[in-house]
């Protein structure tokens, strides 16, 4: 059965920057910037997003595009007879499954904000009864199932329609929809009276505040953000590589999703500093800066109920994004494993990913009392951990090996594959950095996100 295509560059380009940007963007980076010096933080994030990022994305992508398979197949086309790289592939699936047994939850979340705030249930609330709707829903396990189950329908179905007819044409439209929204919130929030301290916090470098918090860990951070940012190392980005033609040189291709990613979680900072400045809100971190703090700005503007509406259809595009990316992955490993149709296969993983999606829905309220690492944590932290401190790593460390090691794929095979096409090369004279420095960044990143635990 021949392999399908996607129908133009531009799909490529959202398709793998949706996967790419997510959640984390939006309540994470602005955050992170602002505590390591805001502007003086961004510089070292782009830095570390080039020099790391970028050559793991490509090395990803050249796996995919030369194998013409998912993480299922890749390494059994490539590697040599005898090689145990393949073994990998299990680990990457089980990635893949993992970030959805969690994602689906919080994509639901954005839908259900969504609703309520069209609906206007913020109207004329006060600050505590708009900070205890989040606490309310998280009691709710019906509430979260229905929206989590809404979203892995609609994720499957959209894959089950094809990778130009579903995923592609889906994706096209939603991405493109949430930069204009991202765009009309950010003017929005720059020229509400009183934003202009909360832009200068955002973008000014300080420095001074970067040194208070201490540049170690100011690198450390940024080097974290630069990584994670990706979603590298589970073959989510790879399974796109398997879809495209050789027109074009990967680097080329993986810096202008990195340019694409960087510009959404950049503009989300736009949104949040400007508002939470002009209402004298402090922005937080985490599900508390999406659910609370953002909820309590937007019902103090002028219109809070239309633009908290749009704030969460952009949330809520992020998180889908992402979803339908790697559940296109999920698929494909249905299709080069075990030979299924398309259909088939997104019905099989429907039910799948409802039931492995449950213990996160549930870990709120009724599995409340199982705090897998700690006091106050949850199943969704467990599996977050997996991912993201533990799978995304070390399978970035593994792609990057296989790439640069004659015991793998080796170099040479790489970087005809990662050059072929127009665009920006992979220089030759970046072997040795790729080889010796490349993996000790990542085992940073690796050992930082284990020991902070």
């Amino acid at each position: 059965m021949e392999r399908e295509k996607l129908g133009s560059r531009l799909g490529f380009l959202l398709l793998s920057a949706g996967c790419a940007i997510g959640i984390g963007n939006v309540w994470r980076f602005p955050y992170i910037t602002g505590v390591y010096g805001g502007g003086a933080f961004v510089l070292i994030y782009l830095f570390f997003l080039v020099v790391m990022g970028m050559p793991i994305m490509s090395m990803e992508f050249a796996v995919g595009r030369a194998s013409q398979k998912s993480i299922a197949k890749s390494y059994v086309a490539l590697e040599k007879p005898g090689q145990k790289w393949h073994y990998h592939s299990f680990f990457a699936m089980a990635g893949n499954y993992i970030l959805m047994m969690f994602y689906t939850t919080v994509a639901g979340w954005m839908l259900h904000y969504f609703y309520l705030t069209l609906k206007g249930n913020f109207t004329g609330q006060t600050t505590e009864q708009v900070s205890s709707a989040f606490s309310t829903m998280l009691s709710q396990p019906g509430v979260m199932a229905f929206w989590m189950i809404l979203v892995v329908i609609v994720g499957f179905a959209i894959c089950s329609a094809g990778l130009q007819s579903g995923v592609e044409r889906i994706t096209k439209i939603m991405m493109l929809s949430l930069i204009i929204i991202m765009i009309i919130l950010a003017i929005h929030s720059i020229v509400i009276p009183g934003s202009i301290e909360g832009l200068k916090f955002y973008i000014i470098p300080d420095f001074n505040r970067m040194v208070e918090v201490g540049i170690w860990p100011t690198i450390v951070a940024a080097m974290n953000q630069s990584f994670f940012t990706l979603s590298l190392g589970i073959g989510a980005m790879a399974i796109f590589g398997s879809y495209i033609g050789k027109d074009h040189a990967l680097l080329g291709e993986s810096l202008r999703i990195g340019v694409l990613d960087t510009f959404v979680a950049f503009v989300a900072g736009l949104i949040i500093f400007p508002a939470c400045s002009a209402y004298g809100i402090s922005p937080d971190s985490g599900p508390s800066l999406i659910f609370v703090t953002l909820p309590n700005v937007f019902n103090s503007m002028a219109g809070g109920r239309i633009w908290g509406a749009l704030f969460f259809l952009f949330m809520a595009f992020a998180a889908f994004s992402t979803v339908l990316a790697v559940f296109e992955n999920i698929i494909s490993f249905g299709i080069d494993l075990f030979g299924w149709s398309r259909k088939k296969t997104a019905i099989i993983n429907t039910i799948v990913v409802i039931l492995l999606s449950l213990p996160c829905v549930l870990g709120y309220n009724l599995w409340s009392s199982f705090q897998p690492l700690g006091p106050g944590s949850a199943v969704l932290d467990l599996e977050d951990f997996l991912v993201s401190n533990l799978l995304l790593p070390l399978g970035s460390l593994i792609y990057l090996v296989f790439c640069v090691s004659r015991y793998g794929w080796g170099w040479d095979n790489y970087i005809k594959e990662v050059n072929t096409g127009e665009g920006v090369k992979m220089p030759k004279c970046l072997r040795f950095y790729c080889t010796y420095i490349l993996p000790i960044f990542i085992l940073v990143v690796f050992l930082q996100g284990i020991f902070k635990f």
